[in-house]
């Protein structure tokens, strides 16, 4: 019986260990992506095509709001380069996080201002998103991307 009683608290305590381990890497896991996504609305924001194509994967496909897919990076850049995507204002908030194997999901809403020769210039618009990541290589990249306009209610 002496036995026992001495066996639970290690058993305890070695199960808290793996939780808090399991917890630190999610939490690291999901403070990597929540990085990465930001920094490349941030990159799109500055207009900034070069940063923004480190982020992209070469067969990247993009459902966007203008109700069109892109395919590829050389597309997604070209509309970057020619001011059909750009913005005076993007701030773009992560609701959800998802990892699948070495895929990270994440899904959001994000308030643009377009400008230029993008689609709604002048107005704000509210989006909800959602973003592919994949790990390749051991870097993230962003493989596909759904964003569409919602209407105010």
């Amino acid at each position: 019986m002496k036995k026992f009683r001495l066996m639970v608290p290690l058993v305890i305590g070695l199960a808290t260990v793996l939780v808090t381990g399991q917890n630190a890497t999610q939490n690291d896991r999901d403070a990597e992506i929540r990085k990465i996504d930001l920094a490349e609305a941030e990159a799109i924001l500055r207009n900034d095509a070069p940063a923004a194509a480190a982020f992209y994967d070469e067969d990247i496909v993009v459902n966007n709001p203008r109700y069109t897919v892109t395919n590829g990076k050389q597309a997604l850049m070209a509309l970057i380069k020619n001011g059909s995507i750009h913005y005076t204002s993007f701030v773009r908030e992560i609701e959800k996080i998802r990892f699948q194997g070495d895929m990270a999901i994440v899904m959001g809403k994000e308030t643009v201002k377009p400008d230029g020769n993008t689609p709604g210039a002048g107005q704000t618009l509210l989006r909800r998103y959602t973003n592919i990541w994949m790990q390749k290589n051991g870097k993230w990249l962003l493989i596909a991307r759904h964003a569409n306009n919602i209407c105010n209610s």
